[in-house]
């Protein structure tokens, strides 16, 4: 049987949600880790945008989204429930996705990366990254997850990101009146789960070895 193919990048946050629903959901594939700075041209044949994750399926077919990779494994398989059981819920926890990766990650990249959009530093980037924090604060303050009573799919897709922005500078994100998400992001910090996915791999090169992900 051949397995999917996911073409990696250990640190970044779209490949690292991936990989927590693939571990979640038992995918088993084969994982390339990759280089930014060389990235392998059976990734780029594959899909030529050039950016992880990338999941490579039998017949050629290629998923190039990090959020369809995870809604693809989870809708196979999903034993921890992580997809939300009924519509409304679902297209909630789908919109405050979007709402992480487009205005919170526009501002999350001009924070951590001031030098790259010609600022002289990311304060007022940092001040709207608040703002999409507050929120999160306060629907933790209603129950204990994003995606309700437990972990779930916004959980695995947002935290990443979260985990990011933390650790631009950590003792301002500490230093907040955020209790639940902080002590939110520490839990994911120190899950098993996280462990398992932030395992360093040697960078692929064709007629390697095979490296199978989930390990067990």
């Amino acid at each position: 049987m051949t397995l999917p193919v996911l073409y990696s990048f250990r640190r970044c946050p779209y490949a690292m949600r991936a990989r927590l629903a693939i571990a979640s959901s038992g995918t088993a594939c084969e994982l390339r880790e990759i280089v930014l700075r060389a990235k392998p041209p059976e990734m780029l044949q594959a899909s030529p945008k050039g950016t992880v994750p990338v999941l490579v399926l039998h017949h050629d077919k290629v998923l190039e989204q990090s959020l369809d990779i995870m809604l693809w494994c989870l809708q196979r398989h999903d034993p921890a429930q992580w997809l939300p059981a009924d519509d409304a819920a679902r297209q909630h926890s789908l919109q405050l996705i979007a709402d992480c990766d487009g205005e919170f990650k526009h501002h999350l990249d001009r924070y951590k990366y001031p030098n790259r959009y010609n600022l002289p530093d990311g304060d007022v980037h940092r001040a709207q990254c608040a703002t999409f924090l507050i929120a999160l604060e306060s629907r933790l303050c209603e129950h204990p997850f994003l995606h309700g009573t437990h972990w779930g799919l916004a959980d695995a897709a947002i935290a990443p990101f979260v985990r990011q922005c933390a650790h631009t500078d950590r003792a301002w994100f500490d230093a907040q009146a955020w209790p639940r998400l902080q002590a939110w992001l520490t839990a994911f910090e120190h899950s098993a789960l996280l462990e398992a996915c932030m395992h360093k791999y040697t960078p692929w090169q064709a007629g390697d070895t095979p490296v199978y992900f989930p390990t067990v």
